[in-house]
């Protein structure tokens, strides 16, 4: 069996059934079980269709194996890591985050929700199940745990329940998980709530579970106007990322969510060190040098910040896309803990979040702009030697500084595609550049 094609860069993922089927998930479940070599592993599943079976298969490779299976249920990603973390159990999570219906994959984790990678594991675990694993003499145990009570209580632990004053918030869950588990954290805290697309259904049927595009954000700004809201947040499918808007609907992008959470943690542990990656804004190291703490720059992917934040013990981590890791929380990304981080802000200001947002509001960006390129190496080589008179950085991609302006082209791992991130101080500015660099990039 060739897995090759659901195998990617940080996780396992394909159309159900032509790529990924019951089989595959299976084997996977077997050599998950044989690599890992642990008595026990906790399985959780998104409300996909087709989450299910594939938990179900996966179960029975990995009991198959004479491992025990602990079966937590539809829960969000990061609860999964939570079960995991608070266990010290690997564990398995059903889901395809953001994409279509028809897609699904598993996110895998070792014990303590540490990360595991095309090189930290995943490769290995593709060879096994290619090859088959021989059942074990003895077959193990399934049980099921129900793990929403203690993960409200931990998400809890990261504010001061007792600054929150009452706010009125939309929710868009997107037909995701964050509509099972939004409402028992909302239920301990002094806020009003408006939800939308609560239902859980994996046909996502009022629109894509990808809160990064704008087009997705539509119900929810004009809720948030309609409503009178003090905030709007938007979580993806398996709702381990989430996306705001202020009170004038104006959409937030991570970097910024990213600099204010990393703020409130320095104020919370002063020096701390706080990861981002290499497409957050300027914002975000000012803003950590500007608080007294330690910026460290590391590549996108949530693979490479937790491996950087076990090296440093870096209390907080944040991406552009939308993923905020927290010590305190196994180094896992948490969507919902940045959401309580952000309620906590707006409630200790006591002034509009766009105020509160305002001091970080300093550049302009381009957002991803991603075009087919066959030879990404041969572009970014021409994009190298076009500007060769900015300062180089080959962490990721290709970054090249200027004083007034950046920018990052990086190859995607699974698809022909260049990826340009461009920021400039001014915007007029940085749309001219944007273009100018799009035409290099789309020329033959």
């Amino acid at each position: 069996m060739d897995l090759g094609g659901i195998f990617k860069a940080y996780d396992i993922r394909g159309t159900y059934p032509e790529q990924f089927d019951e089989v595959a998930a299976h084997r996977i479940g077997a050599a998950f079980a044989r690599w890992t070599g642990a008595k026990r592993i906790v399985v959780a599943r998104d409300m996909r269709v087709s989450s299910e079976p594939l938990a179900k298969a996966f179960i029975e490779g990995v009991t198959g194996h004479g491992a025990d299976a602990v079966d937590i249920g539809l829960v969000s990603t990061d609860a999964l890591y939570f079960a995991s973390g608070r266990h010290e159990i690997p564990g398995a999570m059903f889901t395809a985050s953001h994409n279509p219906g028809h897609y699904n994959g598993i996110k895998l984790c070792l014990a303590g929700a540490a990360p595991v990678g095309q090189d930290t594991g995943l490769a290995d675990i593709r060879r096994i199940a290619e090859e088959g694993v021989d059942p074990a003499d003895s077959t193990g145990a399934v049980g099921q745990r129900d793990v929403l009570n203690d993960f409200v209580e931990h998400l809890l632990t990261f504010i001061d329940p007792s600054v929150l004053r009452p706010l009125k918030v939309v929710v868009d869950a997107a037909n995701g998980m964050a509509g099972k588990m939004v409402p028992p954290v909302f239920e301990r805290i002094p806020v009003e709530l408006v939800p939308l697309y609560f239902e859980l259904d994996g046909t996502f049927p009022n629109h894509p579970a990808d809160p990064i595009q704008l087009e997705n954000l539509t119900a929810l700004r004009k809720s948030v106007i309609d409503e009178g809201a003090d905030v709007g947040l938007a979580f993806d499918g398996d709702a381990d990322r989430v996306f705001l808007v202020d009170e004038t609907a104006d959409p937030v992008s991570g970097s910024l969510t990213t600099a204010l959470v990393a703020a409130m943690v320095m104020d919370k542990e002063p020096g701390a060190t706080i990861i981002h990656n290499l497409i957050c804004s300027r914002v975000v190291p000012e803003t950590i040098a500007e608080k007294g703490g330690t910026a460290i720059r590391s590549r996108v992917g949530h693979s490479f910040i937790k491996k950087v934040m076990a090296e440093t013990g870096a209390a907080f981590g944040g991406e552009h896309s939308g993923h905020y890791f927290f010590r305190d929380n196994f180094r896992a990304d948490s969507g919902l803990i940045c959401a309580l981080f952000v309620l906590e802000a707006i409630s200790r200001e006591g002034r509009p979040f766009s105020e509160v947002l305002a001091p970080y509001r300093r550049y302009w960006n381009s957002g991803e702009i991603n075009t087919e390129v066959l030879d990404q190496d041969a572009k970014m080589k021409e994009l190298a030697d076009a500007y060769s008179d900015g300062e180089h950085d080959w962490l990721d991609g290709l970054t090249v500084n200027y004083r007034e302006w950046w920018f990052n082209v990086r190859p995607s791992n699974t698809e022909p595609l260049l990826r340009l991130n461009l920021e400039a101080s001014d915007e007029a500015f940085g749309k001219t550049k944007t273009e100018e660099i799009i035409e290099v990039i789309r020329r033959n």
